[in-house]
């Protein structure tokens, strides 16, 4: 069985498809102050690093003003500098630095919601009558027959309880589909869609050159905001995902922000969670549609979250990752789309660990191996700090009380208040979150094996994954056989083989093996073979009829010369290798 686009129209080119992306979590990239906390000066003095990797755009998660409740991810100033972070000249040094060595500077975009610590809440819930009062989605309690006060939907919110918080001043409750300091923005209100679009013009003014927006598919509700059906017997509050994903005016918001960076030939990224429809996801990508440039979708890395939640356990199968590639991968050529390839992110947890084998004798192959499964796929490369290291989780032994992540401790202290006395589910939790929180991804960069991890003369604000001696940038920047060097001559090698890697047809091979992930990448006459042994066994792999090696023409491999013989290759334990074919 194959996917192919072998049959494609040549694709539209664009500056950004031919880019690759180093997502920086601030506050864990580099301290400059001795204060514990990352810093905008820390990532200025990185950016000659970044740019060795090979890397085309720096974007840093949110460094607005924040009471920092989620990280940033809760703003209370889009025009001001959190504090410990630095200043709006420390932004303006940083872009001329991006800029300077050929590189692009992205920041992050959270318009789904404010803090409510923002100017706009703080006047929104002092009366009914406000100005600002419809800014924020605010609706009146219901009452059960006893006279209970009750939310006015059913929506629990992300990371657990009601999504609806009760205000006693005015007596009504306010949406907060994250936590309760982040009220949801009321984006069917004129004046909110203004606020946003003057925000992006005033960064896009000061020369950053786009946006990632988060959870952007959100902005647009279904009128009514009706009940969730129940799809989680063991939650009192449902998912309303179905109403609040992907609303009915979600493209009319998203043209007029696509119009905007248009003029500035900004670049977009938008994350979209809670969406796996194609064609929904292409209405927002599409070349021509004019609203953004790609998505990050969540299909992979939610390949192995169970059905109570994502601390619960659900092996992920080769079957099911396949069927997702393909699909993204052939779905998007054939219809003018783009994808966004990531494994990694602030929200995600290290995939040598998750999904592969952090163990000593495995950790450095296997992060070749993902690196060549993701990035010689058709699409934007997104590579997060550390990733590039092939950094793994923290410790199994690290004391889930000593995490800091709202998620995980939010999800923790439900279980315990419910579960308490079951020992079996409590330890498959406790599993299940050194898999897959996201404090995995926010432990401090590993720039050396001083204390601390170079990041700091001071004790960070989380401390650092023990692993750092071993694992830390100053061992592996310009030494061969490093991830680092690997990772830079995937990103260099995207360039050199521009027409294959970017913009050539996919086409998925051997669908049905469980342990080889193997595809052919082809333009014109040329093709390249991509095959990753996605195990900690060797495997013997029988090559696709038709299919011939030219091993004088190895473009990349983490073992090096590759083993075969009549059109069977002996893979070892997580060997990977991209290869012309005949």
């Amino acid at each position: 069985m194959t996917l192919s686009t072998s049959s494609l129209p040549p694709q539209k080119r664009a500056w950004w498809k031919e880019s690759s992306v180093y997502q920086i979590y601030p506050a864990s990239f580099c301290d400059s102050n001795a204060d514990g906390i990352g810093d905008l000066p820390g990532i200025l003095s990185k950016l000659d690093y970044i740019k060795t990797l090979g890397i085309d755009i720096v974007w840093v998660c949110p460094i607005y003003k924040s009471p920092q409740v989620d990280m940033g991810y809760d703003i209370s100033d889009y025009r001001d500098i959190h504090e410990p972070y630095g200043s709006l000249g420390d932004v303006d040094a940083i872009i001329r630095g991006c800029h300077e060595r050929g590189m692009k500077f992205l920041m992050d975009l959270v318009v789904n919601h404010t803090s409510d610590q923002h100017k706009w809440f703080q006047e929104s819930k002092k009366s009914k009558d406000n100005e600002y009062r419809d800014w924020y989605i605010w609706r009146k309690p219901k009452f059960a027959e006893d006279g209970t006060r009750l939310p006015p939907n059913n929506w629990g919110a992300v990371w657990g309880g009601s999504a609806w918080q009760y205000d006693e001043t005015t007596e009504e409750y306010y949406l907060h589909i994250f936590a309760p300091e982040q009220p949801d923005l009321n984006w069917e209100h004129p004046p909110v869609r203004q606020a946003v679009h003057d925000i992006m013009r005033f960064w896009l003014d000061k020369g950053v050159d786009g946006f990632r927006m988060d959870v952007i598919n959100f902005i647009s509700k279904v009128p009514g905001l009706p009940d969730a059906p129940k799809t989680r017997e063991d939650q009192e509050y449902q998912s309303g995902a179905k109403y609040f994903a992907c609303g009915p005016r979600l493209h009319e918001y998203l043209l007029a922000m696509g119009n905007i960076l248009k003029e500035y030939n900004a670049f977009s990224v938008g994350e979209m969670p809670c969406v796996d429809d194609p064609k929904e996801i292409l209405n927002a990508v599409a070349f021509d549609r004019g609203e953004l440039n790609m998505i990050f979708h969540f299909e992979i890395v939610d390949i192995d979250i169970g059905t109570r939640g994502k601390f619960s356990p659900k092996p992920w199968r080769m079957s099911t990752l396949k069927s997702i590639v393909a699909k993204w991968q052939t779905f998007m050529l054939q219809n003018d789309g783009w994808n966004a390839l990531y494994l990694e992110n602030h929200d995600q947890a290290r995939s040598v660990s998750r999904w592969g084998s952090d163990l000593p004798e495995h950790r450095v192959q296997c992060a070749k191996m993902f690196a060549t499964f993701l990035a010689l796929q058709s699409g934007t490369v997104f590579v997060y700090q550390g990733q590039e290291l092939g950094m793994i989780n923290l410790e199994r032994e690290r004391p889930v009380e000593e995490y800091k992540d709202l998620e995980t401790l939010n999800d923790w202290n439900e279980t315990l208040e419910r579960f308490s006395d079951d020992k079996e589910w409590l330890k498959i939790k406790k599993e299940e979150i050194w898999k897959k929180s996201r404090d995995n991804a926010r432990t401090p960069m590993q720039w050396d094996n001083s204390p601390h991890a170079g990041f700091s003369t001071a004790t960070p604000w989380q401390k650092e994954n023990s692993s750092y001696p071993e694992i830390n940038a100053a061992s592996q920047v310009k030494v061969k056989d490093s991830v680092f060097t690997y990772w830079s001559s995937l990103l260099d090698l995207r360039k050199s083989h521009k027409d294959i890697f970017i913009y050539g047809n996919f086409e998925l091979l051997d669908a049905e093996h469980n342990d080889v992930f193997a595809y052919l990448r082809t333009y014109g006459d040329q093709k390249v073979i991509v095959v990753a042994n996605m195990r900690k066994e060797g495997v013997k792999w029988t090559l696709p009829e038709g299919v011939v090696l030219k091993e004088d023409r190895i473009l990349i491999s983490n073992l090096g010369k590759i083993a075969s013989e009549k059109g069977v290759v002996e893979l070892r334990p997580f060997e990977a290798f991209a290869c012309f074919v005949g």
